[in-house]
């Protein structure tokens, strides 16, 4: 039996309607950042109460609404779970083997300075992790690697978020924007260039603006020079990338650019005070001192700082080699070709791979255009990026020396301590899911589609509420795609910068979805804060927001000649 959607449920309201759609989000804002409930309580909550309004508000049958967050809740666990596990996992082995702290020693001896720290972790190499593996791997990994660098976990895990704003349009091999093109009709390559005539200024004010959320405009004008070649040589390789190549390689070109040209600058050029957070200030003073007196630390080869670092170099190889085309159907066991190692894993791909229907849920439900709603469990067991990491994570066991004992003990340790947190995540997902089988959605959407000549303005502010429900780009793209195309075209706005628009200002609400606080908390071992980084994080994301909706606004007005 069939059920369909309605956009305006309650008596053909769109206002009632949409303030309905808006209660299961405000509660899950008020939990977290007012009550300041634990993520797992207020994850389960928020579920609860987003199914009550779909079966209540939106007539949705119990069943359908109970099987949609079982779809969000599998997805929840593989491949977004897997990733959190595998990456903090990962993390732990180099810390447990004392790696860590000849990274911790690397990186000093780059710079001592925690603002350019942050720039060339948070914001550089998350933008890497970002374009090879994207699903919360990069704030994962680099939010860890701060804290092991003695950074506070609140501010590592929301300095992280916030720089995962420049990448994540592009992320994952550029998947946000090549899934739009199925929907829209619109090619990717036309998508590729208004993202990255749009992103760039996004780009070049993040790595400002996160020193100055750090330590302050004043700081921050300190290290100027800095900060306008890391986000300077970012932009412009993303404009160049997306614009003449596609939107597959932008965020790893520009992060390895980034990367090196600030790497190169620092050898030539030092701030004139080195910035350290207060409470460290002691004990650099007594290492000081013990330095002068002669009572330095030991030193280290670069063989012994290669082999510290070669668990993440062996990462971001097996993440990168996931994310091949070629070697992504291999893993899903869909490939046709030549290559002998291809044809070796393809077979294993396939074993690993299930797309089972969703009981009473696949093609039952009719969407607002009249299309059945496909739902299956998409278990990609090899192709999940998380076993790429989980790979690396055993290519690290030979490195480091740990023994299998040692090895499966962290495993199950970081099981252990992740528990509560995947509960959140599971739980968030799973109402992202209830939201969009319910039409909840597709409410707020149209009516935010509604706004006529200040359509532009607020095209990306439908990218933002997307990706906070759903926590992908990717799945903010799918889900208010084909609306801005049409609404768009409606008011007579090129559909390219209305899709455009919804990718960029996606990007904004990265830093604010569940689903990432989730798992920035996790990766810190702030599981229960969540409520802290929601605080953290809200403004900013409002604040970025307003300014992608800025830009979309003038490039529909004075500045269409930027439309490709």
């Amino acid at each position: 039996m069939t059920w369909t959607q309605a956009v305006a449920p309650l008596g053909g309201s769109m206002a009632l309607s949409a303030l309905a759609a808006l209660v299961p989000i405000l509660y899950f804002f008020w939990a977290l950042a007012i009550k300041r409930m634990k993520g797992h309580v207020a994850g389960i909550t928020t579920l609860f109460l987003a199914v009550l309004v779909a079966v209540l508000a939106y007539g949705m049958p119990v069943r359908m609404a109970v099987m949609s967050s079982v779809q969000g809740a599998v997805y929840g666990l593989l491949p977004i779970g897997w990733i959190i596990i595998s990456a903090v996992f990962l993390y732990k082995l180099t810390v447990k083997t004392g790696q860590f702290d000849l990274i911790r020693a690397s990186v000093v001896s780059i710079t001592e300075d925690r603002r350019l720290q942050v720039l060339l972790i948070a914001f550089s190499f998350g933008a890497f992790l970002e374009g090879a593996a994207g699903f919360g791997a990069p704030v994962a990994i680099t939010a860890a690697l701060l804290v092991g660098l003695g950074f506070h976990p609140l501010y590592a895990a929301g300095l992280c978020l916030i720089a995962n704003t420049a990448p994540v349009a592009f992320g994952a091999i550029g998947i946000p924007i090549l899934a739009v093109e199925g929907p829209t009709g619109v090619p990717a390559m036309e998508i590729s260039k208004m993202v990255g005539r749009q992103l760039p200024f996004l780009s070049a004010f993040v790595p400002f603006y996160l020193i100055v959320i750090m330590a302050g405009v004043k700081k921050a004008v300190e290290i100027l020079p800095a900060i306008l070649v890391s986000g300077v040589s970012f932009a412009l390789t993303q404009y160049l990338t997306s614009n003449f190549m596609g939107p597959e390689l932008p965020d790893i070109l520009s992060a390895l650019v980034s990367i090196v040209a600030l790497a190169l600058f620092l050898k030539v050029w030092k701030p004139k005070q080195v910035f350290r957070f207060s409470a460290e200030q002691a004990s650099f003073e007594l290492a000081a001192a013990a330095a002068s007196s002669g009572h330095v630390g030991p030193r280290h080869s670069s063989f012994q700082v290669f082999r510290a670092w070669s668990p993440f170099v062996v990462l971001t190889v097996f993440i990168f080699l996931w994310g091949l085309p070629p070697v992504k159907k291999a893993l899903l066991g869909a490939y046709e070709g030549s290559n002998p190692l291809l044809n070796l894993l393809n077979p294993l791909g396939k074993w690993l791979t299930f797309a089972p229907e969703v009981p009473g849920l696949h093609k039952l439900i009719i969407d607002t255009t009249g299309k059945p709603i496909a739902a299956v469990f998409k278990l990609e067991l090899l192709a999940a990026a998380g076993t790429s990491i989980l790979v690396a994570a055993v290519v690290t066991k030979f490195i480091v020396g740990i023994s299998w004992k040692d090895w499966l003990s962290t495993f199950a340790e970081t099981l252990h301590e992740l528990r509560f947190p995947i509960v959140t995540i599971a739980s968030v997902v799973a109402f992202a899911y209830v939201a969009n089988a319910s039409g909840m959605s597709t409410t707020l959407g149209t009516l935010l589609a509604s706004t006529g000549v200040l359509f532009p303005f607020f095209a990306p502010f439908l990218g933002w509420l997307g990706v906070f429900i759903t926590g992908s780009d990717t799945s903010s793209n799918l889900l208010f795609g084909h609306l801005q195309k049409v609404t768009a075209t409606q008011l007579g706005i090129d559909p390219v910068l209305a899709i455009a628009a919804n990718t960029s200002g996606g990007v904004t609400g990265k830093m604010i979805s569940p689903q990432s606080i989730a798992v920035a908390c996790a990766a810190v071992g702030l599981a229960g804060k969540e409520a802290d980084l929601v605080r953290f994080t809200l403004k900013h994301s409002l604040i970025l927001v307003v300014l992608v909706g800025v830009i979309t606004f003038l490039q529909s007005n004075v500045l269409s000649w930027m439309i490709p």
